[in-house]
């Protein structure tokens, strides 16, 4: 199985940090981000990585390198315009091929066991989602196993929101427009399809998309 790291973004909120350090890049517990979750994907046994760029690449590129000293093979996806989630992914798709593939967003911190992923063959999509954390007004899903599965449902009893931690079947991207658009935007219509299954992570997560998410993360780790 191969992987995809979604590292292509601005990082807006974490202005002025990101104007000279792309998100990836910003220290945790000494290192980087990223070589932090490239090493979360070796020891799941995944070695081939695909990771997207836009903002200040060079700088993530020069760092990592083809990451051999990681273990781990690296295949860079560059876009001279920002493609957005589905977008970003939807063009790496030739080197995530044989599909299905894991993808991971570059600014989380977790401890979850991705190794639990490899053996994960999905219609559509695998969910990895959580209780919804307090500062989010709202909920994205809800499961129903009612079947035996564990479908992903949106509705009104939406109680989870998603981890920004999945795999992905290719055929999900079917039909979706070339340029930028969201993930979201095939994800929902398969989850409204009954096409995507999840489950629930209630260990470490953080969203580190704010100083005060990464001063939370650098604590935990210190």
């Amino acid at each position: 199985m191969r992987a995809m790291i979604l590292a292509a973004g601005r990082g807006e909120r974490l202005r002025p940090l990101t104007e000279r350090v792309p998100k990836p890049l910003l220290p945790v517990a000494g290192e980087p981000l990223i070589v932090h979750q490239l090493r979360w994907l070796r020891r799941a046994g995944i070695r081939d990585v695909v990771i997207n760029l836009h903002h200040l690449a060079e700088a993530i590129e020069g760092k990592l390198g083809a990451g051999s000293d990681l273990g781990v093979r690296i295949h860079y996806s560059r876009e001279s315009e920002l493609l957005e989630t589905g977008g970003g992914i939807k063009r790496a798709l030739p080197e995530l091929r044989p599909g299905p593939f894991v993808v991971l967003n570059g600014d989380i911190w977790t401890n979850y066991v991705f190794r639990d992923l490899v053996d994960v063959r999905p219609g559509k999509a695998h969910l990895v989602l959580m209780p919804t954390p307090v500062y989010k007004d709202r909920a994205d899903f809800h499961l129903d196993a009612t079947g035996g599965t564990a479908l992903v449902r949106r509705g009104a009893d939406n109680d989870l929101t998603y981890c920004g931690i999945a795999v992905l079947s290719e055929s999900l991207f079917d039909d979706t427009p070339d340029g930028p658009f969201s993930l979201t935007d095939p994800l929902f219509s398969a989850v409204d399809r009954g096409e995507v299954t999840g489950e629930v992570f209630d260990g470490t997560w953080i969203d580190i998309g704010t100083p005060k998410e990464l001063k939370r993360a650098r604590r935990l780790t210190a």
